[in-house]
């Protein structure tokens, strides 16, 4: 058996982050070779990380960097499989990592963000806590000259960026603040894209004549059901959750301000979560199941 030390052993651990046990098992099967057990536990680990990634990982935090000028911004979502490693700090410090580098970088491209140092990063968390992580989306918001950009995070899992032309950050967050609760889809009702209105109006003059009044009442309706919807969607048009009797447009230009742009992330949206009846599998585990 080769003469493994205690040395040895951590000097695996500090270059690996791995347990003392499995850093002594694989200095021990790579006859004390640091460099051969390196090799090898690369190879396992890749190993473990693709058995990982096949699993759901919805769960996980938004975060957001913001430029020292305040004209720019970067917000990031990256998943884990529980919300308990989800408030784990090697998670977290990981997070905090992916996103000084994509903001530093400018980087949208999660495969070229991830390529290199970050990758390997990654699979080496994978394999110490043992769950499937994944940096899921990023995206950069550069207002330039004149541009007001801030953010808010709520409660880990909802993370907003909103761009105004003026005003100032205190305002940006509130706004933001705002996006969080209450989700708008667009900015104003004029950028709302040509095919989702023309989709939204065939519903609801279909709705519209089941009712069987005239033509030019339907009309109406129609119009009026519209303008509801833009109001409903545009970000603009939406009381402000802290103030409803000022719509957001309208504090916005009270402050000589103008809402350009906003990015919503909410951790796992769009992800389809698989339901597990934990009773079911601990029972067909222990073969109770017949």
């Amino acid at each position: 058996m080769a003469n493994v030390t205690a040395g040895l052993v951590k000097e695996l651990r500090e270059r690996t982050g791995l347990g003392m046990m499995e850093c002594k098992k694989a200095l021990v099967e790579a006859g004390g070779e640091i460099e051969v057990a390196i090799d090898n536990l690369r190879k396992s680990s890749g190993l473990k990380a693709a058995k990982k990634a096949g699993r759901t990982a919805a769960e996980g935090v938004a975060a957001i960097r913001v430029a020292e000028n305040g004209q720019s911004g970067l917000i990031l979502e990256v998943n884990c499989e529980t919300d308990f490693v989800a408030r784990d700090e090697n998670f977290l410090g990981f997070v905090d990592t992916v996103a000084d580098k994509a903001f530093a970088d400018r980087q949208t491209d999660v495969a070229a963000l991830m390529a290199g140092d970050l990758e390997s990063t990654r699979e080496a968390l994978v394999q110490k806590i043992g769950e499937n992580i994944s940096v899921r989306r990023t995206a950069v918001v550069d207002g330039g000259e004149g541009a007001v950009v801030d953010g808010y995070i709520h409660g880990g899992r909802i993370g907003v960026l909103v761009q105004l032309q003026g005003g100032n950050a205190d305002l940006a967050r509130d706004i933001a603040m705002h996006v969080a609760a209450i989700n708008p889809q667009y900015v104003a009702p004029d950028s709302v894209p040509a095919e989702v209105l023309e989709r939204e109006k065939e519903v609801v003059r279909a709705q519209s004549e089941a009712s069987g009044k005239p033509a030019e009442i339907i009309e109406k309706m129609v119009q009026g059901r519209i303008n509801k919807f833009l109001s409903e969607v545009s970000l603009v048009e939406q009381p402000f959750v802290k103030d409803p009797d000022v719509k957001v447009g309208d504090l916005a230009k009270k402050a000589g301000a103008q809402v350009v742009n906003f990015v919503r992330f909410e951790v796992g949206e769009g992800i389809e979560k698989e339901e597990v009846d934990f009773a079911a599998e601990v029972a067909a585990q222990a073969g109770l199941n017949r």
